[in-house]
Order: C-alpha cells, then structure tokens, then sequence
C-alpha cells in the first residue's frame, strides 16, 4: 500500500507498512513539508497501518477525531505544527521497525514501561519534542544500549 503526502510543489510518497521514508533526510525537511501541508489521508493511512484507533493518535496530535474529520472532509490540509508531529511519528515508526522487526513489536515496546520508570514511550508521543527523545532511546537500542 503506498501512502502520499501532498504538497503545493512535490508529492512525497511512503510505502506502507516498511516506510520508505528516504524524504525524511532532516527535521528541516519535516519542517518543510509540514508547512507545504500535510494531507488527512496521511493520518488516516497511517493510523490504519500502526493499528492505532484514529481517536488515539489524534490525541497525540492534540486534535479530536472530528476536527480530523471535518478537515478531511474539507480537503484542508492539516496545521503545520500537527503535520510536523505527524510525520515525526511516522519517521518514529520507521525507526521502530527498524530496531524491533515488526510494527507489533515495536507496539508493544512503546507500551510497557522503560527508563527504569513508569512512564511509557507512548506517553512521551504527546508533543515533538517527547518523539525525538524516543527516537535518540531507539538509536541507542540500535547500537546495543540497554533501554
């Protein structure tokens, strides 16, 4: 399944669910695409393929499935700073995959606790800034580091 992110200059496509994100070379080009625009179907697609309820990541995103909706329905694009936090997951997940092999063991990961805490990785999925700090944690499982 191919998935597109529409902008006014370019369209971006990611292959579902290995998530060829060679787009993604920087932050800077997340950046840059999310403030082109990042099309609903690009939430919608990607909720289908992580297997995440659509009300739960629109929760991360700080939207509710409504608002979600009615921009879809729209056909207007999501908020730049929801679409960098969109595509921030994406690229989260295609760390994920990395590392852990499958998307439902990379699931279950973000689900249990880690740090020596109680936290969980997906509590930290709630703003940007919690995504890179769970991609510099899947980094260091990738090099060998204890989680």
């Amino acid at each position: 399944m191919m998935m597109a992110i529409e902008t006014d200059d370019v369209m971006l496509r990611l292959t579902i669910p290995n998530f060829k994100t060679d787009w993604i070379i920087s932050n800077a080009q997340i950046f840059k695409t999310a403030k082109s625009g990042v099309n609903t179907n690009v939430f919608y697609d990607f909720a289908d393929t992580i297997k995440m309820h659509n009300k739960s990541l629109a929760s991360l995103l700080h939207l509710s499935p409504r608002t979600i909706s009615n921009y879809h329905h729209n056909k207007q694009a999501l908020e730049p700073l929801q679409g960098e936090h969109l595509l921030k997951l994406i690229a989260l997940y295609e760390k994920g995959i990395e590392v852990f092999g499958t998307i439902d063991e990379f699931n279950y990961w973000l689900n249990k606790p880690f740090w020596n805490a109680s936290e969980k990785p997906v509590e930290w999925l709630i703003t940007p800034g919690g995504v890179d700090l769970v991609i510099q944690e899947l980094d260091r499982l990738g090099y060998g580091y204890p989680a």
